[in-house]
């Protein structure tokens, strides 16, 4: 007789990492027929194993995405390939694939930076603890008088309270939802490297700085770009490189025209990362 419990028991899902609720902006994107779709979100909870998230927009489990996220107290996000695992009203939660040992360190840095007085569950095992108190010093008489002449109306009340405040919760999520897909409607979209150098019409080489040359100096030169909705380079900002090489790398980066990027049928602007590379022949 206890042979189908136990079974079930052993077929339940174990976590190998404990989960922390967290709200900050995700964005996903997934393909639509080999075209990229940006879909904005929110973070509900996050472990080293994946995330959980409210998404404004439809995808199916096993689905694979990219998606992004910027923690509290962490400076650079992380970005990275995940895999669908569920998909419900409004939730889904996603696996990481290929996550870093960089990455993974960054989740446990900003895990182990949460303050235990901004835990929502913490706050919440006080407060229910702050309202027993009173129970618990009342005498046992008295207690028992309590539950046998209120029991029904203690439970209607604690339903209302308890539907009104998941009401509550669902119009703010949905809200907050609402008012991220707006926000990132004018901000660019994130595009790989290797996806916006395929949709280059026309470069133009960086010259090689005399100086540097004589001195032997080489190595690469990335930049952090925005590409305008028509194709051309609306911004440029160095990222890391000599700074002789980013010089040149700049004035040449300004001239390149891409193929306009679309999203939902419409160009839109980008952000990429552009690594022009300088060697000596």
């Amino acid at each position: 007789m206890c042979a189908a419990p136990s079974l079930a028991l052993e077929k339940t899902p174990r976590r190998d990492f404990p989960r922390h609720p967290v709200s900050v902006a995700l964005d996903v994107i997934a393909l639509r027929s080999g075209v990229p779709e940006n879909l904005p979100g929110r973070c509900t909870d996050l472990s080293e194993r994946g995330v959980g998230a409210m998404v404004a927009g439809e995808l199916s489990a096993g689905q694979h995405v990219a998606v992004e996220l910027r923690l509290p107290n962490v400076g650079v996000p992380v970005r990275t390939r995940a895999v669908v695992r569920y998909q419900g009203t409004l939730r889904c939660g996603f696996e990481f694939i290929g996550l870093s040992v960089e990455q993974r360190e960054m989740i446990r840095y900003w895990a182990y930076r949460l303050s235990p007085s901004q835990s929502p569950e913490r706050e919440s095992r006080k407060e229910e603890l702050i309202a027993l108190a009173p129970v618990a010093a009342e005498t046992p008489s008295r207690r028992r008088i309590r539950v046998k002449t209120l029991p029904v109306n203690v439970l209607l009340i604690a339903m209302l309270l308890l539907g009104g405040v998941g009401w509550w919760q669902w119009q703010r999520s949905w809200s907050e939802l609402e008012i991220g897909a707006k926000a990132r409607e004018a901000a660019p979209l994130r595009v790989s490297p290797e996806m916006m150098a395929m949709r280059i019409i026309s470069k133009v080489d960086p010259s090689y700085p005399e100086d540097a040359r004589r001195e032997g100096r080489q190595g690469l030169a990335v930049l952090d770009a925005v590409i305008a909705p028509d194709g051309t380079i609306d911004r440029l900002t160095p990222v890391s490189g000599d700074d002789a090489l980013v010089k040149s790398a700049l004035a040449a980066v300004h001239a390149w025209k891409f193929e306009p990027y679309q999203s939902s049928g419409r160009a839109v602007a980008v952000e990429t990362t552009i690594t022009v590379d300088f060697r000596l022949n």
